[in-house]
């Protein structure tokens, strides 16, 4: 009975050693950000195929540009939307000539140069930012595919006239895209932080800004 019991053991740590090597040979893929965090750029690098890993980079900052702190402020209605589920903005709001309301109802009669707390329990703050408004109707993609949404804002008929480089300065450096990671008391910040949301933009744009398929 003993030596079954050494031989059954014997025969336990010999599988465990097997398992134990195969799992240190076998290659390692990248780690799976959750949808709060962002892959960092370096974690990319296993991706040879310099296209593949650019539709990935986008792909990875599309977490950010499908967020709804940036869907609820391009819409294609040119009417904004609120909250994680994008519902309609309350009291109803259009984006006007000028993208910053209609006249006699500008969105900075309600929206500061900075979020403002409020005491409500269903609205916990009222976002606010100096440049506070829709984004242009050549840039609204509220409800199209990630794909759709990348050719769009590489296009500079469809992103503000901006070039790459100026591209990235935008993602990278706005204040008001910055807003989405500061989104005042009650939301939920966009997945990252701007930095390495920026670090992702440029890493696409040097990778040959790819798309996914639309």
């Amino acid at each position: 009975m003993r030596i079954v019991s050494v031989l059954i053991v014997a025969g336990g740590l010999a599988a465990a050693g097997a398992v134990m090597a195969s799992v240190a040979t076998s290659p390692s893929a990248p780690a799976e950000a959750s949808p709060d965090t962002l892959k960092t750029v370096a974690s990319f690098q296993s991706i040879r195929d310099p296209a593949a890993r650019s539709v990935a980079l986008f792909t990875e900052a599309g977490k950010v540009i499908q967020s709804p702190r940036c869907l609820n402020c391009h819409p294609v209605q040119r009417a904004p939307t609120q909250g994680d589920d994008l519902h309609p903005h309350n009291p109803p709001m259009v984006a006007g000539d000028s993208g910053h309301g209609p006249d006699g109802m500008p969105c900075f009669a309600c929206h500061q140069q900075k979020n403002v707390p409020t005491w409500g329990d269903s609205i916990k703050s009222i976002p606010g930012d100096p440049k506070w408004g829709l984004a242009p109707a050549e840039m609204a993609w509220q409800g199209k595919s990630l794909g759709a949404i990348c050719a769009q804002i590489k296009n500079p008929a469809t992103n503000g006239g901006r070039s790459l480089a100026e591209l990235h300065h935008h993602m990278a450096e706005d204040h008001l895209v910055g807003w989405a990671w500061n989104p005042g008391e009650g939301r939920k910040p966009a997945p990252g932080a701007q930095a390495q949301f920026g670090d992702l933009i440029q890493a696409w744009i040097d990778t040959g800004a790819k798309c996914p398929k639309a």
